[in-house]
């Protein structure tokens, strides 16, 4: 459950931050409600997007990490250090 949960911020951050902002930023300016739910409304959307991101970006680290991995352990294969000339 928790891998869907985590999927689902990531993709919602991924894809919703700029209808987030223009809800966020411009809908609520525009509506007349009270500054409290103005504000609160702003501040969730602000969450679920900065937490989505942070997210992605620590699965960028880990996929990036273990490219580089796979990579050394490649050129490990193909570089012999035992072999004489």
């Amino acid at each position: 459950m928790w891998d869907f949960f985590r999927f689902l911020i990531i993709w919602i951050s991924d894809n919703l931050s700029i209808p987030f902002w223009s809800v966020g930023h411009i809908h609520l300016s525009i509506s007349d409600y009270q500054i409290s739910t103005k504000i609160l409304a702003s501040l969730i959307m602000h969450v679920i997007v900065g937490f989505g991101f942070f997210l992605s970006y620590k699965d960028y680290l880990k996929e990036k990490k273990d490219t580089q991995k796979r990579n050394n352990e490649t050129l490990k294969f193909y570089i012999d250090t035992n072999e004489k000339d």
